[in-house]
């Protein structure tokens, strides 16, 4: 019987398999990359709660009313107010933690020029849920009238041009509305106490807006460090034109519905609070700040103007007399 012969297809494939291995490096390192999340969170965790046990009551009052009602708008005024997202806008420190940590008083009262007030006693670091309450209720008043103010300038298409030199934020003495001069648009005559046409109406808006506030109000009348001239008046200069000024600022208010006697002081500070402090002779600085005083500030300045001797005064000249 003939034997078959093996032909092309009596060729079986010869097929190689190589398993490929691959070393984990002692299990993997993704374990590493979660550890060291845990971590980062859990540092994060301890420093949040640090921080909280570290504030006060005024503190916490402020972070609370931030992340209550944060505010978005952005400004357009020329040069940013301190502390501002832009003029008129939210802050770029949103959170008012009066110096720190470590703080327990109020910030000083420099735009009013009172001082510092006294320092708080315990039961005003132990403060009661009424009193946050208190505060909340007033910061949001403060900030709808804010928003009645820009409301009533974008009414107005004459006023909407002058928008962006009048600043309004709220600061540890409340509510401060600021109308600033602008290159070749100042508030006043130059030297002098008339106010334009423009900042009339201007201060009108904010006197009707301010009209039914129980607040008092603070005045104040800023410079810049260019010397007074053009007055025969030798000893006249920029102090007495701040005040001037300032006055002139209150007269309208009145006119336009504030009441006089929510008026607690009219000051000229010349130029010694400025906006740009590079720039002093920059038109910004010359300017009229209208301040509603919120209940602590008010408080803290009658403390400060208020006199009550607690022992007798003497006099060394009438002791000498025979």
């Amino acid at each position: 019987m003939a034997k078959k012969g093996k032909g092309p297809d009596d060729k079986r494939p010869i097929i190689i398999r190589r398993k490929k291995v691959i070393a984990g490096g002692h299990h993997g390192g993704a374990w590493k990359v979660a550890y060291a999340d845990f971590v980062t969170a859990l540092m994060a965790f301890f420093l949040v709660m640090w921080l909280v046990a570290s504030a006060n009551d005024q503190q916490k009052s402020a972070i609370f009313d931030y992340f209550k009602n944060p505010s978005m708008e952005r400004g357009q005024a020329p040069i940013q107010a301190p502390g501002q997202n832009g003029p008129g806008g939210a802050s770029t420190s949103p959170i008012e933690l009066r110096g720190g940590l470590t703080a327990s008083a109020p910030a000083p009262i420099a735009e009013s020029g009172a001082g510092t007030p006294a320092s708080p006693g315990p039961r005003d670091e132990l403060r009661s849920p009424r009193a946050l309450t208190g505060e909340t209720s007033e910061t949001k008043r403060f900030q709808e009238i804010r928003k009645d103010i820009l409301a009533a300038i974008e009414k107005n298409e004459t006023l909407q041009k002058y928008r962006d030199q009048l600043l309004i934020d709220i600061t540890s003495e409340g509510l401060r509305i600021q109308i600033v001069d602008a290159q070749n648009r100042p508030m006043f005559d130059l030297s002098g106490t008339t106010i334009k046409p423009y900042a009339r109406e201007l201060l009108l808006e904010v006197g009707k807006s301010l009209e039914g506030v129980p607040n008092r109000l603070s005045i104040s009348g800023h410079t810049d460090d260019t010397p007074f001239v053009g007055s025969a008046r030798s000893r006249y200069g920029n102090w007495e034109l701040s005040a001037d000024r300032a006055n002139a600022a209150r007269r309208v208010l009145v006119e336009g519905g504030v009441a006089e006697d929510k008026v607690s002081r009219v000051v000229g500070m010349s130029s010694y609070v400025r906006l740009d402090r590079e720039n002093p002779s920059n038109p910004i600085n010359r300017r009229i700040s209208i301040v509603v005083l919120n209940k602590a500030t008010e408080e803290a300045l009658n403390r400060s103007d208020t006199f009550t001797p607690n022992t007798p005064t003497r006099d060394p000249i009438a002791q000498r007399a025979p």
